[in-house]
């Protein structure tokens, strides 16, 4: 099975190629140039391959925790690209990534979310139990007998000890949930899947708060 795989909700963001259980192609995006490098990026990569989209056994993408622009993009390009090729999506959360890195059955993922408050995702045994928006006064409660992983150093140095540093989740690691994911038959629906934000854009907030 071909796959194509798309991460822009980081630092960096991330297309790769990959077929059955191996990662055969991989193409950096730096920084926040991730809107306009990423369809240019998936055209290489596919070329080089001289792969069709429609030959595309499933398409796989982060879709946040992460910057708005970032989830957004990455998003509606796995979208629109499913859609035009008739192909299946597994979408995938950020946080469930880097909780898989951790070698326990209770994990508490933690990604930086700005304005002094944590992305806080909780599995059990790889099943989600939570993903929510937490301050810095909530995180000690909700990481409280759990294995706390992070893949970022601002977020293990905020919260301080006990939240152990992992890697970036990369295409590997992308590969192996997705693949797990097929297996089971846990597809996304293309036309419903939505962006996982965990948090109100500030035109949100402001409407919210006029009572609108």
């Amino acid at each position: 099975m071909r796959l194509l795989l798309i991460n822009t909700c980081g630092a960096e963001g991330v297309v790769a190629l990959a077929e059955d259980a191996l990662v055969l192609e991989t193409e950096l995006l730096p920084g926040r140039s991730s809107s306009e490098q990423l369809m240019p990026a998936v055209r290489r990569l596919m070329e080089s391959r001289g792969w069709l989209v429609r030959e595309l056994g499933a398409i796989a993408v982060v879709i946040g925790p992460g910057s708005f622009t970032g989830v957004r993009v990455g998003l509606s390009a796995a979208k629109g690209l499913c859609e035009a090729g008739g192909v299946g999506m597994v979408a995938m959360s950020r946080l469930a990534l880097v909780a898989a890195s951790a070698e326990h059955d209770d994990v508490a993922a933690l990604l930086d979310a700005g304005r002094g408050e944590y992305f806080c995702g909780v599995y059990s045994a790889g099943i989600r139990e939570s993903e929510e928006l937490l301050r810095a006064e909530e995180v000690s409660a909700r990481t409280d007998g759990r294995a706390a992983v992070t893949c970022e150093r601002r977020v293990a140095d905020g919260v301080g000890s006990g939240v152990n540093l992992v890697p970036e989740p990369g295409p590997a690691e992308m590969l192996a949930m997705a693949l797990t994911r097929i297996e089971s038959a846990e597809w996304s629906d293309v036309a419903s899947v939505d962006a996982n934000y965990l948090r109100r854009t500030d035109a949100e907030i402001l409407v919210h708060g006029r009572g609108v």
